[in-house]
Formats: C-alpha cells, sequence, structure tokens
C-alpha cells in the first residue's frame, strides 16, 4: 500500500497501489499521514511518488461507494483525515518533492500542489476533476489556490477538465517538466541542491514562502537570527574559506 524507506536525510515515500492506479482510500491516507507525522526530525527532503503506470488516480471508488453512506459526522471525520494528510505535507519542515507520472488526478492532484517542487514527466495528465462525480474539491482547495492562484483554481475547479504537463507549468503547479527517462534523475537533482543548503535555513525558506509579505521589521529580524545562527556563521565561514560546510550532505 505504502512504501516507507529512510535514505539518510531523506524520506522515500512510494505510493503502491498500481491495481488500482494507487488511488487514495482511508488506509492509505492514514499511511502518509503517519509517515509524513513520524519523519525523523533529521528529514531534511520527502520524495512523493507512485509505482506503477500512475502518480495517483484521486479517490478509490470503492473507498467513494462506502462514503456514499456514511453519516454526516463520518463523513466530516473522513474529510478531515485527508486535510490531516494535506496539512501535514505543507507544514512539515521538510522539503517534499513530488515525482509525478502519468495522472494525478483529484486528490493526487492535490498531492502535487501540496509538494515544494513537483517535477513531472512530459504526458501526464492531470485534473481536479470532483465536480464530475457531484463532489467538491474543498479539502485540497486551500493548497490548490496557494498554489496556481484563485482564477486558474476556478477555471479548472468548475470545468473539471484535464490538463497537459505543458498547461500545469504554466499555472505553477509543476515547476519541472522532463522526458520519464530522466524523470527520476532529475529529481535527485533536486534532492541533492535541498541537501547543499542549511537545514534549519531550508524550513526557514519554507515557512517565509507561505506566510505572506513581511513588515520591514519582521524580515530585518528574520535574517539577523539567521546571521547569528551557528548555521549562518558556518554557511558564510564555508562560503569565505572556500570549502564545503558541515551541513552539506553529499550524495
Amino acid at each position: 500500500m505504502l512504501q516507507v524507506r529512510q535514505d539518510g536525510a531523506v524520506l522515500r515515500l512510494t505510493l503502491d497501489r498500481p491495481d488500482v492506479r494507487n488511488a487514495l482510500d482511508d488506509r492509505l491516507i492514514a499511511a502518509l499521514a503517519d509517515a509524513v507525522e513520524a519523519a525523523p526530525a533529521t528529514t531534511r527532503v520527502i520524495v512523493l511518488k507512485g509505482e506503477g503506470k500512475a502518480f495517483c488516480a484521486g479517490g478509490d471508488l470503492e473507498w467513494m461507494r462506502r462514503a456514499a453512506a456514511y453519516t454526516r459526522e463520518q463523513n466530516i471525520a473522513d474529510a478531515l483525515a485527508l486535510a490531516r494528510l494535506f496539512r501535514g505535507l505543507v507544514e512539515t519542515p521538510a522539503v517534499v518533492v513530488a515525482q509525478v507520472h502519468g495522472a494525478a488526478f483529484g486528490g493526487g492532484a492535490g498531492l502535487a500542489c501540496c509538494a515544494d517542487v513537483c517535477v513531472a514527466a512530459q504526458g501526464t495528465l492531470f485534473a481536479f476533476s470532483e465536480a464530475k462525480l457531484g463532489l467538491v474539491p474543498a479539502t485540497i482547495s486551500p493548497y490548490v489556490v496557494a498554489k496556481i492562484g484563485a482564477g486558474h483554481s476556478r477555471a479548472l475547479f468548475t470545468t473539471a477538465e484535464v490538463f497537459d504537463t505543458d498547461r500545469a507549468q504554466r499555472i505553477g503547479m509543476v515547476h519541472q517538466a522532463v522526458e520519464l527517462d530522466v524523470l527520476e534523475a532529475k529529481v535527485e537533482e533536486v534532492v541533492a541542491n535541498v541537501l547543499r543548503c542549511g537545514p534549519q535555513a531550508v524550513a526557514a525558506c519554507k515557512r517565509l514562502s507561505q506566510a505572506g509579505p513581511l513588515s520591514a521589521e519582521a524580515a530585518a529580524t528574520l535574517l539577523a537570527d539567521a546571521r547569528a545562527s551557528e548555521e549562518g556563521k558556518e554557511g558564510v565561514a564555508a562560503f569565505l574559506e572556500k570549502r564545503t560546510a558541515s551541513f552539506v550532505e553529499s550524495r
């Protein structure tokens, strides 16, 4: 269902339900959320990918069939479990890198939008397909709107249309698009770039990008604190001395 492998400072999570194109159900959602929350403090990158022909086809049909018989309270609890997963990916201090191929529909597109970096194979198809089922992409909406903006969200939510990698890249959902045979290598380049940076600085950068504009005073304080930190001092000293900083992890 979910492959979990800790590779030094990198946590690798692989959706492993290839027979249903890695569709999300309550068990997989819980397993993913648990894995993200249980990541060791030394984790600097989380790589999220899918086994088989697709990254994630969205909600599992059997799960949705069961949910149709849930009470309102049960449906709210189910949705909150999904919200926990998305919130965990966005709030973890580790950099989340999505390795996307084949298809990312519904909740799968939501996972791609929750990632800090999304690298996709050319030819991947995307859709916020909930409206076709009479549903609403409510749980993923905060993260989708934050990633691609209200205008693109309105167009894609209300039409539920399928769109390609080129469009996904134009609207900011995908950051890099490459051929499938070099997808993994490109993701590893991203991982290597993160591991060359100070982990505390990276975590602060992730928070900064989500916080909205800072006042001049808050920005100055953040920079001053970074300069005064042991990591900041080591990074600057290493640059001036033309050596590798102690926090750099080579791959």
